[in-house]
């Protein structure tokens, strides 16, 4: 594995071979077991955005493996705010790490970084493009809770054409024959090219724009905050912002077995009372993260 750059790099094998790798992983995660297997590699962490869960879970991640990690967290103290560009930026943080993590603002930043990077590079989210890592760490809590990857119900609600986690797990749920509802505002629709995807596949179920259209027949509600940052218009941010609100008796209406999941962080679509509940997965998602990274950082560092 060289540059992972997107869910499209990735065939429906080696998915569930990193998912495996990550299985075996988790008591290291957990800090139960030891695994060294990257002591003297170096990662560079690169984020141009902020971010919690991908930055520490990958710094995490890689410290559990007995690797190093250096980089920056916003670029306020780094040469990028006396114009230094993002190619040179990367030649100078492949030449000192084993890989670069990036995250940036631009779509198709990290697709770009590989041509200047001498390591390989591991995209952590290129503005409203794709998010392939998270997409990993959902896959792995899916067949986690679920027991398969195949012939489930997922219904994607909230900011579909913005949202770039909700791209990547459309398209990476399509590899294992699913059945894929899309929700969300007016205006949010998820983008064209993603819904033809799934329609020629045949796995596209509805679109539609109220949660209650779907909940019976659900088995995943994975739900996503309206992308503020993302809106050219604040205006029309206003118009949609808090438009749904998933909330125990929504959560109620679903079937007994249904999960609710959520990248994070959640703002104000998810009730606070849902989170104590047992249908509540998107803190186990979170911590996932951990031994999925892990998993890729073996195959991409340590050539496993």
């Amino acid at each position: 594995m060289r540059h992972v750059i997107s869910v499209h790099d990735l065939s429906a094998e080696r998915i569930v071979d990193v998912l495996d790798r990550a299985e075996g992983m988790l008591a290291t995660a957990r800090g139960e077991a030891v695994n060294d297997c990257l002591k003297g590699k170096v990662l560079g962490s690169i984020f141009f955005e902020p971010s919690t869960r991908t930055r520490l879970s990958f710094e995490t991640a890689m410290n559990r493996l007995g690797g190093g990690v250096i980089g920056f967290a916003g670029t306020e103290a780094t040469s990028v705010v006396k114009g230094e560009t993002l190619a040179d930026t990367i030649r100078m943080v492949s030449g000192y790490a084993d890989a670069v993590v990036l995250r940036h603002p631009q779509e198709g930043a990290a697709k770009l970084a590989t041509q200047f990077s001498e390591k390989p590079i591991i995209n952590a989210g290129d503005g409203a493009g794709q998010h392939p890592t998270q997409t990993l760490l959902d896959l792995f809590t899916i067949r986690q809770q679920m027991g398969r990857l195949v012939d489930l119900n997922i219904s994607l609600v909230g900011d579909l054409r913005y949202g770039r986690t909700v791209h990547s797990l459309a398209y990476a749920l399509s590899k294992f024959g699913n059945t894929i509802n899309l929700v969300s505002p007016e205006g949010l629709e998820m983008p064209g090219e993603v819904v033809e995807h799934l329609e020629g596949s045949g796995q596209f179920g509805i679109a539609c724009h109220t949660p209650e259209d779907v909940i019976s027949n659900t088995d995943i509600l994975y739900v996503t905050r309206i992308q503020k940052e993302r809106f050219p218009d604040p205006v029309e941010y206003t118009k949609v912002a808090g438009k749904y609100l998933i909330d125990p008796e929504l959560v109620s209406k679903g079937p007994d077995h249904m999960i609710v999941m959520h990248p994070l962080p959640k703002i104000n679509e998810i009730a606070a009372e849902v989170d104590s509940m047992p249908q509540a997965k998107y803190y186990v998602q979170a911590f996932n993260g951990v031994p999925v990274r892990m998993a890729l950082l073996e195959m991409v560092i340590g050539g496993r």
